[in-house]
C-alpha cells in the first residue's frame, strides 16, 4: 500500500531534542550479538587473557577516534561524553572481575566478559536515578564492541544511512548518534531512553528533532513509511494527512519565532513586571556544564551534585581530587553563588567497587542513603567537607545536606564540619569561616519540623522529585502508577507553603532545584508560595526566565492562594497552565 493511503495514527513518546521533522521511515534494529561459549584448553590461558588485552585495545583505539571526530565536528563538550566509555574500558573491577571469572571457570573470554558486563549492566538498569540508569547504555554500548572485537565482527552504524531518513530504532548508543550523517537524518525515534541518554545529548547537539521512549513504534512502522516527529510535545505522527502537515507547518514556524524570543530574553534581568527579581539559577553534576549553565545566563550554581565524581570513578576520590573540581566550579562562576551538595550514595546509587560501601536493600530510597552513609563513614565525609571549605577561599561557595530527616541528622552532619573546619585552621588552609550551610527538604519529616531545621542552618533548598514521591508514596519509574505523581496535589502545595513559612520566619531564603522549578507553568505556583529562588537545568532557564519577565509577582500570589483553597489536582495544573498561556503566546 502506498504510505499516503495508510491511516493517520499518533504515538506519544518523551521530548528528547526541538524541532520538527517529517520524513520517510528508516527502521533500525539492533539484534543481540550471539556470544559463543566454550571450554578454552587450559594450555592457552594466557594467551585468551592476552587476546582480552588487545581487545580493549582495539576499542580503545576505536573509541578515541570517534571522540576525535566528534570533537572535531561538534566540539569538546559533546566529545567529553565518550570519556565515559573509554572510563568503562579503563574499570580495574570490570577487567579484574573478568579475567577472575575466566580462570575460575575455564570458558572463553567473550563469555566471561559478557557475563560481568551484563551483572554491572543490571545493576545501572535498577537504578531508579533517571540519569543514573541511562549510564547502562555507555556499558551496554562499550561491551558490544569490545565483544565484536574480540569476535572479528563488523558492527553496523547508522553512518551508512545515505538518504534523508527519519530514523526509528528500537535504541540508539551514543556511538551510533555520534556516527549519524547530520544530512541523512533528519529525525530520531527510539522505542526505549530517555532525556537524559547521551545518544540524546548527542542529537541535541546536531539539533535533530528526537522523541524517544516511544514503546514498540519498531513493531508498528516499516522503512517507507511517512512519519512527522514533534520534539517539542514529545508526539510522532505515522502517515500524517495533508491537513496535518499544513497545521505542523504553522506550529514550526510559531516556534522557532517563540525560541527566537526566549533566547532574546535570557540576556535581560529575570524580573517581573512588577519588579521583583527571582533568582534564577543551575544544577550541574560536571565542571564542563558551567560554560552551557552561563551561557544560559544562570545567576550561579543552585545545586551541584557531587555524587558523580564518586559513581565515575573505580576508588574513593580523595580530598585534593574533590577540591580540584569544586574549585574549579566555584572559580567559573565567581562571585556568582555555588551550592554545592554533600554526597548523595547509596541505597539506589551503590559504589559497588568500594568496599564497605555496598549495600543491597530491598528498599533502597527509604535505606542506607546519603546523609545516613555519609555520618556512618565519618572520615570519608569530613575529606568531602574540607575538600569544600576549600574551595570557598575561591569564589561564593554554600553547601548543603541531601536526605535530611531531622534536627538529629543536621547537628551530627553540622558536628563532622566544625571538625573538618578545626582540622583545616590547624593546617593552615584558607577557607570562608561563614560559608553558608543548607539542608535539603526532601524527607516529609523534614518538611513538617522545617521551623526546627531553621535554627541549625542558613539556608533550605526544597528537591521535590524526591519530596513528591514520598508524600504521595508513588515510584515515578513505576510505570503503573507514573500517572499518579502530581505535582499540583494539595499535599505538596501545603508543605511546600508551610516549609517556605517557618523558613521566612526565622530569615532563612528557600530555593527549589528539583524538576518543578525548570518547568514555567509552576513558576507562579512556587513563587506565588513563596519560594525565594528556582534552579534547574540549563536548558530550561531560557523558558522559566521569559515567563518571569511576563507576570506579576502579585498575580503569582493570587493564584497560589486560590491554589491552595482547591482539592483537585488535576484543577489546580489546569488554573496555572492557564495563567501560563494567557501570559505567554507562542503566536
Amino acid at each position: 500500500m502506498d504510505p499516503r493511503q495508510k491511516p493517520e495514527f499518533v504515538v506519544q513518546g518523551i521530548s528528547a531534542s526541538n524541532g520538527i521533522a517529517y520524513g520517510e521511515v528508516f527502521l533500525y534494529l539492533k539484534t543481540e550479538l550471539e556470544v559463543p561459549a566454550y571450554q578454552v584448553d587450559p594450555d592457552k590461558q594466557v594467551e585468551e587473557i592476552a587476546r582480552f588485552e588487545q581487545g580493549l585495545v582495539v576499542t580503545r583505539q576505536q573509541i578515541t577516534k570517534i571522540k576525535n571526530e566528534v570533537e572535531q565536528n561538534l566540539g569538546p563538550d559533546e566529545a567529553r561524553i565518550f570519556d565515559a566509555h573509554l572510563m568503562v574500558l579503563e574499570d580495574q573491577a570490570l577487567i579484574t572481575e573478568t579475567i577472575r571469572e575466566f580462570e575460575t571457570t575455564g570458558r572463553n573470554i567473550e563469555t566471561c566478559f559478557n557475563s560481568v558486563a551484563q551483572r554491572y549492566i543490571k545493576a545501572f538498569d535498577e537504578i531508579n536515578d533517571e540519569y543514573l540508569r541511562e549510564r547502562a547504555g555507555d556499558i551496554r554500548d562499550v561491551a558490544q564492541r569490545v565483544l565484536h572485537n574480540l569476535l572479528g565482527e563488523a558492527a553496523h552504524h547508522l553512518s551508512e544511512l545515505a538518504e534523508r531518513r527519519v530514523v526509528v530504532a528500537n535504541d540508539i548508543t551514543p556511538s551510533d548518534a555520534a556516527g549519524i550523517n547530520r544530512s541523512a537524518a533528519i529525525g530520531i525515534v527510539t522505542d526505549s531512553g530517555s532525556k537524559t541518554s547521551h545518544a540524546v545529548i548527542v542529537a541535541r547537539a546536531l539539533k535533530i528533532p528526537a522523541v524517544v521512549g516511544v514503546r514498540d513504534l519498531t513493531t508498528r512502522v516499516a522503512s517507507g513509511d511517512r512519519v512527522l516527529v514533534d520534539g517539542y510535545e514529545g508526539v510522532v505522527v505515522v502517515n500524517p494527512t495533508e491537513q496535518t502537515l499544513f497545521r505542523y507547518g504553522r506550529i514550526q514556524t510559531e516556534k522557532k519565532t517563540f525560541e527566537s524570543r526566549l533566547m532574546t530574553a535570557s540576556r535581560l534581568p529575570a524580573e517581573t513586571l512588577d519588579g521583583v527579581h527571582v533568582p534564577l539559577l543551575a544544577n550541574i553534576e560536571k565542571v564542563d556544564e558551567a560554560g552551557q549553565a552561563k551561557e544560559c545566563q544562570a545567576e550561579g550554581v543552585g545545586l551541584f551534585r557531587t555524587e558523580f565524581l564518586y559513581l565515575n570513578s573505580s576508588h574513593l576520590p580523595g580530598e585534593e581530587e574533590q577540591f580540584a573540581i569544586y574549585k574549579a566550579v566555584a572559580e567559573a562562576f565567581a562571585p556568582q553563588p555555588v551550592v554545592i551538595r554533600t554526597l548523595d550514595l547509596g541505597g539506589d546509587k551503590p559504589m559497588e567497587n568500594i568496599p564497605g560501601l555496598i549495600h543491597h536493600e530491598t528498599n533502597p530510597f527509604l535505606g542506607f542513603r546519603a546523609i545516613r552513609l555519609c555520618l556512618e563513614h565519618p572520615e570519608m565525609f569530613k575529606e568531602q567537607l574540607r575538600a569544600i571549605l576549600r574551595s570557598s577561599a575561591f569564589g561564593k561557595v554554600r553547601m548543603m545536606y541531601p536526605m535530611i530527616s531531622g534536627v538529629e541528622e543536621l547537628t551530627r552532619a553540622n558536628a563532622v564540619l566544625a571538625e573538618a573546619r578545626e582540622e583545616l585552621r590547624r593546617r593552615g588552609e584558607r577557607f570562608d569561616e561563614k560559608m553558608e550551610v543548607g539542608s535539603m527538604i526532601e524527607i516529609p519529616s523534614a518538611a513538617a519540623t522545617a521551623d526546627i531545621l531553621a535554627q541549625h542552618c542558613q539556608f533550605f533548598s526544597i528537591g521535590t522529585n524526591d519530596l513528591i514521591q514520598y508524600l504521595l508514596a508513588i515510584d515515578r519509574g513505576n510505570d503503573h502508577i507514573a500517572h499518579l505523581y502530581e505535582p499540583t496535589h494539595p499535599a505538596v502545595l501545603r508543605t511546600i507553603k508551610r516549609v517556605v513559612d517557618d523558613a521566612h520566619q526565622h530569615r532563612l531564603p528557600v530555593a527549589v532545584c528539583g524538576e518543578m522549578a525548570g518547568d514555567p507553568v509552576f513558576t507562579p505556583l512556587l513563587l506565588g508560595l513563596g519560594v525565594d529562588e528556582l534552579s534547574m537545568s540549563p536548558p530550561s532557564l531560557p523558558a522559566v526566565k521569559y515567563f518571569v519577565r511576563a507576570m506579576k509577582m502579585s498575580d503569582a500570589r493570587q493564584l497560589a492562594a486560590e491554589a491552595l483553597t482547591l482539592s483537585d489536582p488535576k484543577e489546580i495544573y489546569a488554573r496555572a497552565e492557564e495563567f501560563y498561556k494567557a501570559r505567554v503566546k507562542v503566536e
